[in-house]
């Protein structure tokens, strides 16, 4: 999800039937479940809520207002969605009043498209833009703004609504643009930071000597800092502080030091590309490597995280991934699934891609690698929480 400054301010999880046969009581069951679930995923005794400052958005009905999982995550951080009929019922508007009173949000759907005045005791609205009635639409929007209630466009699937509908005041978005290069002035391929990053990544994949790799990073004193910066960060928690470079390089190794400089080159300024799709590059190669490392050897499932960060590469650098692939040495079972998902690892890296457009095919790509639902809740929360944390910044 966002905002009109192109800034990732939350995420919007929904919940896909496993069952349609299932009675109500049941469904009900599952969702409870799985509140419960998210909630003690995303909360930590000692940190605190893993997202940080981003917002929730979670789908609900009726029976999940009273969920005793609602209390367990920061209420300023949730914002439960509801459809308008869903107020109909005297219970539920309680039940919406109250968590309202402890500083819960509430997001309403199809309200727009019921006519009746909405309620008082609601935060947030959802609203669904049409190109050809702009007129209209602003003048709707526009007296809606008067008030503290925030508009959230669902669905906004391309750059050009998205900014049709920040011009019409709207203050959150949902669609696919976590997947779409912004229009503007595009890279064409490597910019320097990115090609240093490369020829220090080229010598890692060869297990060059380390003093070779610590030449390079001298000669490039931003590249030296981001490595000492990251090797001191609180994921370490080393008790003494690393000055060296060479030290730093020790410690790192080959392979953790190869996935750091994907994850540098990935968030390596690239004129003309959103945040989004650095932040969804970020998550979906952690995301891939957490499906992977139960079902393959550690270095295979460290594979995957490179494999699922470059799988957006060619959107990110502007090049095609032929190209990628010409001027990065990767193995051939990388490079088949970052080509055509194949391989061992391109099928991890397709079901990484599935959850995020909330395809129907999360399923059965679960089900071919003997993922269980609850371990991809797991891998997808873990890889949100892990993004936030991450410290990596553009060079």
């Amino acid at each position: 999800m966002l905002d009109p400054k192109q800034v990732v301010i939350g995420y919007d999880l929904t919940w896909q039937e496993t069952d349609d046969d299932a009675d109500v009581q049941t469904k009900e069951y599952d969702l409870l479940v799985l509140l419960s679930f998210v909630a003690d995923k995303l909360s930590d005794e000692k940190t605190g809520w893993l997202l940080g400052n981003k917002l929730l958005f979670l789908e609900a009905s009726p029976a999940l207002l009273k969920s005793e999982a609602l209390k367990r995550m920061p209420a300023a951080s949730i914002v439960l969605t509801l459809k308008h009929s869903d107020l109909a019922d005297p219970d539920t508007l309680a039940a919406v009043n109250t968590l309202r009173a402890e500083g819960y949000g509430i997001s309403l759907r199809d309200a727009e498209l019921a006519g009746a005045a909405l309620p008082a005791d609601i935060s947030h609205l959802e609203v669904r833009f049409s190109a050809g009635n702009f007129a209209a639409q602003a003048r709707h929007y526009a007296a809606l703004k008067k008030s503290s209630l925030r508009m959230v466009g669902r669905p906004v699937s391309n750059w050009q609504d998205y900014d049709a509908c920040a011009l019409l005041g709207l203050d959150a978005f949902i669609g696919k643009l976590h997947l779409t290069p912004r229009p503007g002035k595009r890279a064409t391929g490597l910019n320097p930071a990115q090609k240093h990053i490369v020829q220090i990544m080229n010598l890692v994949a060869k297990n060059e000597n380390l003093q070779k790799i610590e030449e390079i990073f001298k000669h490039d004193p931003g590249l030296s800092y981001e490595l000492l910066r990251f090797i001191n960060s609180a994921a370490f928690g080393l008790k003494t502080e690393v000055q060296s470079l060479r030290a730093a390089l020790a410690l790192l190794g080959y392979e953790a030091l190869f996935q750091w400089l994907s994850l540098l080159l990935a968030t390596a300024s690239s004129s003309g590309y959103s945040p989004v799709l650095m932040e969804t590059a970020i998550v979906r190669g952690r995301f891939s490597e957490l499906l992977g490392k139960k079902y393959l050897p550690k270095g295979e499932s460290e594979n995957l995280f490179v494999a699922g960060i470059f799988s957006l590469l060619d959107r990110l650098l502007g090049v095609s991934m032929e190209e990628v692939l010409a001027n990065i040495k990767l193995s051939d079972q990388v490079a088949a699934a970052l080509l055509t998902r194949s391989g061992p690892y391109g099928p991890y890296v397709a079901l990484a891609e599935a959850c995020e457009l909330n395809s129907p095919l999360i399923g059965p790509l679960a089900s071919s690698l003997k993922i269980s639902p609850a371990e991809v809740n797991l891998a997808h929360l873990s890889a949100l929480a892990w993004a936030q944390n991450l410290g990596v910044k553009a060079v």
